[in-house]
């Protein structure tokens, strides 16, 4: 069992940045591929962002590509969201998920398919707001 906790959430400004952590337990993250979604009051759970296991690759929405950057740190068995020139509708509840393997994310469809991913966190909340 893995358990993921994220957290950095809070109240942002438009046009600033701020950074998630995902952090795990229970087992080694060095196996798994990392993803983030999010989901906003009323919509569904949208990808955001994946990192391989090794952390060579990453792939992102076209809605956060150039703003927001996933790294990872498998020594410290964490992974991380740096949100740049955050905007109202980056507004959601914001989760990471894990699923272990280092192929499967290579189709678009199941790295941005919520039902692919083994475990979840329960989320913390990005307000972007003036």
């Amino acid at each position: 069992q893995v358990q993921l906790v994220e957290s950095g959430g809070g109240l942002v400004q438009p046009g600033d940045s701020r950074k998630l952590s995902c952090a795990a337990s229970g087992r080694s993250l060095s196996n798994y591929a990392m993803g983030w979604f999010r989901q906003a009051p009323g919509k569904e759970r949208e990808f955001v962002a994946l990192i391989s296991a090794s952390g060579g690759s990453t792939f992102y929405a076209d809605s956060v590509k150039y703003r927001f950057t996933t790294s990872r740190d498998n020594g410290l068995n964490t992974v991380y969201l740096q949100m740049n020139g955050v905007k109202p509708e980056d507004t959601a509840v914001y989760y990471c998920a894990a699923r272990v393997g280092s192929s499967w994310y290579l189709s678009s469809r199941n790295r941005q398919s919520w039902n692919s991913y083994e475990y979840w966190g329960q989320g913390t909340q990005v307000t972007v707001s003036s």
